[in-house]
This record gives C-alpha cells, sequence and structure tokens, in this order.
C-alpha cells in the first residue's frame, strides 16, 4: 500500500487551506479529522489530489511513509495535548509532531520535552496569514531541533508565501523559538492595529473625514511607506456598503473587539524580561476597554470633556496624522525586536533577525513594504540593540517627531484616546533620555525600604539614611 508524504490532523478552515496548500505543490497527504465526515468531504470536494482520508488514529499513522512527519492543526491548549496523546499509541521511535497552532511557547518547550523523553520528534511552528495565507502561502516560522525541521524543510519552503522570490520561512531555533517569533509577530500585529484604529479616529474626528474620503486616504498611504497588508484592507473596509442596510459598514459595527490572547501574552513576557512594549500593551488595554461598552455609554452621560474642534487645514491634518503613524510603528517594531533579542538571550535561541523581518514580508498579516528596512538594518549590524538606533529609522522618527507631538497634543486637547500615539511618542523621549527621571523613584525605595542606590560619581551600592528613619 502506497504511504503518503505527510498528514494534517484538523481540517477547519486553517488545516484544510494548509492541506490543499501542500497537495498543490505535488506533495501526498493523509488528513484526520475527528469527525470523519469533516475530512472526507475535503476529499470530496478535491478529486484530483492526492489526498487520503484516515477515519481512526491509528489509520492515520499507518497511512503515513516513515518517519512519520504529522502537521497537528488543532486549537491551542489542552486540545493538543489530547491530540498528542491520541496518538502516541501508534508512533515509533523517530516520527515528527508539528504543532502549527498558536500554542504557546512554554507549552511547546514542554511538549517537546516530553516527547523526546519517548523518543520521538516535536516541534512548535507559527503559522500567519489566517485563512488566506493557509491556502495560497502563509509565513512560517518553525522551531524545534534542527533535525527535525529538515525533514520537513522541503513542504515549508514549497508552500510558503513568496516575497521577491524568497520563501517566506526559515529555521527560527530550537524548542519554542517557532512559537515566541509568531507570538511576537500577533503582538506587533495588535499594534499595528490600534494605531491604524487611532489615525481613523484623529481623521475622522478633527478632519470630518467621511468613510469614502478615509477609503482614498488609506489608498495613497498604500501607495508609499505606509504600504502594507493591513493598510490595504483598511481602506478596502472604508469603501465597503452593509449588506443588511444603506449604511458604511463601518458605522454599522458594534465598538467592541476581540482577542485571543497572544497580545496579552507579549505584554506579559515582555513584563518578565523587563522590556517596554508599551504601545502592544496599549493596544491590549484598547481591546479590554472597548469591552465595557456598557460603562463606557454610562460615562458618556457624566463625565465632562472638551468640544471637537475641526482642524483647520484637513490637508496638512492628514500628513501629519502619516507622519504620527509611520513613526509609531517604527517604535511598535522596535519594541517587538527587542523583545525578541531579549528573549534568546534568556533561552539561548539564536536568532536571525534579518530572517525573521524576510518572513514577515509575505503570508503574514503585518507584511509590509518597510521590513525590507528592517532586514537591512540587520544585515548592517547583526548586533543592533534597538532598530531606533539604525540610522534609516532614527532620521524617520527625528523627521516625524514634530508632527507627532502636535496629533497627540491635538488629540488629547480634543478629548480623542489615542494611547498608542502617546505610547509611541514617550517610549521614543524616555529612550532618547540621559537624566531619567528614576533617580527621584530609587530615592523613595532607598528611604522607605533601604533597596540602596548607585551613584553617578563612583562604583557600587549606597544606602543613606535620611531624617527619620533611624528607628524604622
Amino acid at each position: 500500500m502506497k504511504k503518503q508524504q505527510i498528514g494534517i490532523v484538523g481540517m477547519a478552515v486553517m488545516g484544510k487551506n494548509l492541506a490543499l496548500n501542500i497537495s498543490d505543490h505535488g506533495f501526498s497527504i493523509s488528513i484526520f479529522n475527528r469527525t470523519v465526515s469533516t475530512a472526507q468531504d475535503v476529499a470530496r470536494e478535491n478529486p484530483h489530489s492526492d489526498i487520503v482520508v484516515a477515519k481512526t488514529a491509528e489509520e492515520f499513522v499507518a497511512s503515513l511513509e516513515t518517519p512519520r512527519k504529522m502537521i497537528l492543526m488543532v486549537k491551542a491548549g489542552k486540545a493538543v495535548d489530547e491530540t498528542i496523546a491520541a496518538f502516541l499509541p501508534y508512533l515509533e521511535p523517530g516520527d515528527l509532531l508539528i504543532d502549527a497552532g498558536n500554542s504557546y511557547y512554554q507549552d511547546t518547550i514542554r511538549r517537546q520535552k516530553t516527547l523526546e523523553e519517548k523518543g520521538f520528534r516535536f516541534m512548535g511552528m507559527g503559522v500567519s496569514g489566517g485563512e488566506e495565507g493557509a491556502r495560497k502561502g502563509p509565513a512560517i516560522m518553525p522551531g524545534g531541533r534542527k533535525e527535525s525541521y529538515e525533514l520537513v524543510k522541503d513542504v515549508l519552503v514549497a508552500i510558503a508565501a513568496k516575497a521577491e522570490g524568497e520563501a517566506c520561512t526559515t529555521y527560527i531555533g530550537s524548542d519554542g523559538a517557532g512559537h515566541y517569533v509568531k507570538m511576537v509577530h500577533n503582538g506587533i500585529e495588535y499594534g499595528d492595529m490600534e494605531i491604524i484604529a487611532e489615525a481613523y479616529s484623529v481623521l475622522s474626528k478633527l478632519g470630518r473625514f467621511t468613510n469614502q474620503e478615509l477609503g482614498e486616504i488609506f489608498t495613497q498611504w498604500n501607495q508609499g511607506e505606509l504600504n502594507s497588508y493591513l493598510i490595504e484592507i483598511t481602506a478596502a473596509i472604508f469603501k465597503e456598503k452593509d449588506d443588511l442596510s444603506d449604511a458604511d459598514l463601518i458605522d454599522v459595527i458594534k465598538d467592541t473587539a476581540g482577542q485571543k490572547g497572544t497580545g496579552i501574552w507579549t505584554s506579559k513576557e515582555a513584563m518578565d524580561l523587563g522590556i517596554d512594549v508599551s504601545v502592544i500593551s496599549s493596544a491590549v488595554n484598547s481591546r479590554f476597554i472597548s469591552a465595557f461598552d456598557q460603562q463606557r455609554e454610562l460615562a458618556s452621560k457624566q463625565l465632562t470633556g472638551p468640544n471637537v474642534n475641526l482642524y483647520a487645514d484637513r490637508g496638512l491634518l492628514v500628513e501629519k496624522v502619516k507622519s504620527a503613524l509611520y513613526a509609531s510603528k517604527i517604535v511598535s517594531y522596535a519594541q517587538g525586536f527587542s523583545l525578541l533579542k531579549a528573549a534568546a538571550k534568556q533561552y539561548g535561541w539564536e536568532l536571525d533577525y534579518k530572517a525573521i523581518a524576510k518572513i514577515f514580508r509575505g503570508g503574514c498579516i503585518i507584511r509590509a513594504k518597510f521590513l525590507n528596512r528592517i532586514a537591512e538594518a540587520y544585515e548592517k549590524n547583526p548586533q543592533l540593540e534597538n532598530l531606533l538606533l539604525d540610522d534609516y529609522f532614527a532620521k524617520i522618527v527625528r523627521d516625524a517627531q514634530q508632527d507627532w507631538r502636535e496629533v497627540v497634543g491635538l488629540s488629547i486637547a480634543n478629548g480623542i484616546p489615542v494611547s498608542a500615539f502617546a505610547a509611541a511618542i514617550s517610549y521614543y523621549d524616555a529612550f532618547r533620555t540621559v537624566r531619567y527621571h528614576t533617580n527621584l523613584i530609587q530615592a523613595q525605595r532607598d528611604f522607605f525600604g533601604a533597596h540602596t542606590y548607585q551613584r553617578t560619581d563612583r562604583d557600587g551600592f549606597f544606602h543613606h539614611q535620611f531624617p527619620g528613619t533611624e528607628n524604622e
């Protein structure tokens, strides 16, 4: 009986489309789904593909050539562990399980350790691009042992998105590195979406631009340095009419934004490693407060704010908001890549930041033209500590800062929330400040807790006996 080259478990939207993508590139596949009829529908709808449907876990494993290569496309968390447990009795030493869901990287580290102790291989693999990416070419971030990656490298390179002729995938690093990079990708995505939404808010309130005008503005922005998937789809959203009324679609969508948790993971991880990702955290907090719609409705009747005044020169406002958006975007990516550098040091990963930037150029949600510039920055200086220290990006944020500050100031003066814009400019100012205000904080800590302090004029740690603290 002919054995299939690779198997996919889970035939929801992502699993199905990834299977069809793999099949399109000439690889034979076995598919398995807990509800067998779902997998059978995939095979029946694609009769010319080399797809075999397995009805049981044992049959699925038996259908694959050895060493078996199995991609799990199931919901992150408990479901991954349950799926692995269901297949373990039928696996042989050397078989490879690949978790391609949005798993938490620490779970990936745990699973790899547990499975390797039993003689099996395991990889955690980030896949970005949603339904369209899975079908036509996603960005793929595989982590695990290098020898495991080599078993599936040809498949991943074939099915990944292509940007300027290069596959949007590469080996990321050991154990949880792939899922970690995917987590940070998603955090950056949160930041991107928030600053775009804030640009929309400022333009619509201070400039009174119509949705159609906003669509044209974002279309124009997408022709230049802001060219990206998210800017592109934002332009399309503004132009879309509602199919249930005569209104524009954007005007009938409730202002409560959901989230699946990867942005929260990014913020928590940054806190643990001591890295400022304030733009991403602002984006997460913005989604939190959006969920309190009833409280916001009540507060709008009780809490006062300033009247919103029309900005006199609407064309100039567009340019200022564009500058603020681009500068804030650069800060968000600078924070994200700083977190990756801290994680690499913490977990012993040898991350290639140039390669990661190139992966993000295609297939994924944050794909953008300026990722080429990030790749160039790390090619020029692989040890670059922060993107804001690269000459190219430093010049952009320096040149943008006056417009950036004015947009934040105008927004605050008119009562328009722009937490991510404000976080970005505050980060920029903090990062460039030599004498920071935290000397006072350390003095306070030494006063009430004898936590000591370091001095500017000599080495070592010191404690000052403040008046009134002698007997405390």
